[in-house]
């Protein structure tokens, strides 16, 4: 008898071309660097899972100036600023259950495969094209902005009614966000971000989601949407950066928003 080599592969094995293949290997080895060691999982109604990770390894200590140094305390509150404690209860889907992040860690969403899959790159996942225009004639994007500028600034804050809107494809999203920058619109601006969005192409649903993003280069290179790069340091373990918002406003029906404060030069804190 004879064997020709050729055999029939198992009806559930799967081939990949090299460059999916190559491709996916790259998506999971930087899962694997995003994805910190959990003390504690919890599963978001939405399908997120919140991974409570200790505060010391969050993805801020992986950049080189930041290496084997701990977060600060959280900075005092201003007087009349709310107990952040009365009002996450029902602020984000993942606290519905009652779960909560202990003391120590911090809670991040955990970041899929499907989620890097869907950006056209590692690189481009979860961060801003580098470009910004501060005006309402761009074709492409349509917006409105309120701001004050030529005096010295030592925070900003903001109450932002929380909607669910539609959005036409995964490509399109839409935010309200408080914004506080420095520089120009050049190459030298710097911004720190925070708000609501929905964004498809992102999160993957059309959920309304707490974020923030910084940059210090006008997008070039620097900053990213919540922890999804190394800059950022948290110290809440109640709030999740990328979870979605629950409650929403209604047309004609209750109204509910959230309150955001920048403090100092770089402190977010969120109400």
């Amino acid at each position: 008898m004879s064997d020709s080599g050729h055999h029939r592969p198992p009806a559930n094995q799967t081939f990949w071309p090299h460059k999916e293949l190559q491709r996916l290997k790259r998506v999971r080895a930087y899962l694997r660097k995003i994805n910190k060691p959990a003390v504690k999982t919890i599963q978001s109604p939405d399908g997120d899972m919140i991974d409570c990770v200790s505060s010391h390894l969050q993805p801020a200590f992986d950049h080189p100036q930041l290496k084997e140094q701990k977060p600060l305390e959280a900075p005092e509150r201003p007087k009349g600023w709310d107990s952040v404690e009365a009002v996450t209860e029902s602020f984000q889907l993942w606290t519905n259950s009652g779960e909560s992040c202990p003391e120590g860690t911090i809670p991040i969403r955990r970041t899929t495969e499907t989620d890097v899959l869907r950006a056209n790159s590692i690189k481009k996942f979860g961060r801003k094209l580098p470009r910004v225009r501060h005006d309402t004639m761009s074709s492409d994007h349509e917006h409105a902005v309120a701001y004050v500028n030529g005096e010295e600034y030592y925070g900003a804050k903001a109450s932002i009614n929380v909607w669910a809107p539609s959005v036409t494809d995964q490509y399109e999203f839409s935010l309200s966000q408080l914004w506080v920058i420095s520089g120009t619109f050049g190459n030298d601006l710097n911004t720190i971000e925070a708000g609501w969005q929905v964004s498809p192409q992102l999160y993957g649903d059309n959920y309304p989601r707490f974020f923030t993003y910084w940059t210090s280069d006008a997008y070039q290179s620097t900053g990213c949407y919540n922890l999804l790069c190394s800059g950022f340091v948290q110290i809440n373990n109640k709030i999740a950066i990328g979870a979605a918002i629950s409650p929403r406003s209604s047309y004609s029906g209750t109204q509910f928003d959230i309150t955001l404060l920048f403090e100092g030069k770089s402190n977010l804190q969120l109400n």
